[in-house]
């Protein structure tokens, strides 16, 4: 391995790259589009005048912000035409999340669901000032507009985020025992139990890309997506026979959830949206094999905003 003590410029990005991922990950909802942007903002830095550079943190997250706007908006045509519901590429996660309430929230999937109807730049710019705490002349200059459009970009983008995304002091240890009793409950056909911690309204949202079978609207009541999970331990999956198949308590993006695998593959993850009371109002499915690779890599990531 190389001893980056021996590099001082390697050093100084290796320092920042946990914040580089972190912000590149919230701007683009897949762990390997921000890795590839993290890794183009290492080769800006390598190529940079850097006795020029006063803040190399600012600048640093300045070119990942960049990178990530430039594959955001090259991305949203595809997203346009994807087959079903388009979820974020999970991941999962540890450090600083399962600690700070404010970080797990900022990357749970239901939040970068909404993030995902903002602008390219409303987006950046929302993440930058209210996950990240950038001033909005630091913002202005990483994201190349002027200081008033950024204001104008961070006003709107927190109402936006604020109507589709009600706050509430999140209880962790009360999500992760409703989702060890979902646990049960699925993988045993207990519909009654699984009733009794959905939401009347809950919504299931299943993302197979086109890949696999999924439902291609969202599933939605309680007494609809309990029957759709009471299934799961009486029908083959993706070839997979209910006895072959494991299912995982992990965290996930933040927040308790579950990993399915079979035949030595992740064949689908599972994470939750709570409400105030505890109960589960939205469920999101992701089964598409392109975007289960950081979870079946097993790498772990910390997606804390330090």
């Amino acid at each position: 391995m190389t001893d980056l003590s021996a590099h001082p410029d390697q050093q100084v990005f290796h320092e920042h790259r946990r914040l580089l991922f972190s912000v590149a990950y919230r701007l683009l909802g897949s762990a390997a589009d921000a890795e590839d942007a993290v890794q183009d903002a290492w080769i800006k830095w390598s190529a940079a005048d850097r006795s020029q550079v006063a803040a190399p943190k600012a600048y640093l997250t300045r070119i990942v912000s960049n990178l990530a706007l430039e594959r955001l908006r090259s991305a949203r045509h595809q997203r346009e035409t994807y087959v079903g519901p388009w979820l974020p590429e999970p991941i999962l996660t540890g450090g600083d999340a399962s600690e700070a309430i404010t970080d797990a929230e900022s990357v749970s999937m239901a939040m970068l669901v909404v993030l995902e109807t903002l602008s390219p730049l409303e987006r950046a710019v929302f993440v930058l000032k209210e996950v990240f705490g950038f001033g909005h002349a630091e913002i202005a200059e990483a994201v190349e507009r002027s200081e008033a459009a950024v204001r104008q970009a961070a006003h709107r983008a927190r109402e936006h985020v604020r109507a589709r995304r009600p706050r509430f002091t999140a209880d962790p240890s009360r999500q992760r025992e409703a989702t060890e009793r979902f646990l049960t409950a699925a993988t045993g056909g207990d519909v009654n139990a699984l009733m009794d911690l959905l939401s009347p309204n809950v919504t299931l949202w299943t993302d197979g890309g086109g890949k696999v079978r999924q439902a291609l609207l969202p599933v939605v009541g309680a007494a609809t997506v309990a029957t759709w999970f009471a299934a799961l331990g009486t029908v083959a999956y993706q070839g997979i026979e209910p006895a072959d198949m494991r299912a995982e308590l992990v965290e996930i993006n933040g927040g308790p959830g579950m990993v399915f695998s079979g035949h030595e593959r992740v064949i689908a993850t599972i994470t939750f949206d709570f409400d105030a009371d505890g109960r589960m109002t939205a469920i999101h499915n992701v089964a598409n094999p392109d975007k289960l690779q950081a979870v079946a890599d097993g790498t772990t990531y910390d997606i804390g905003t330090q």
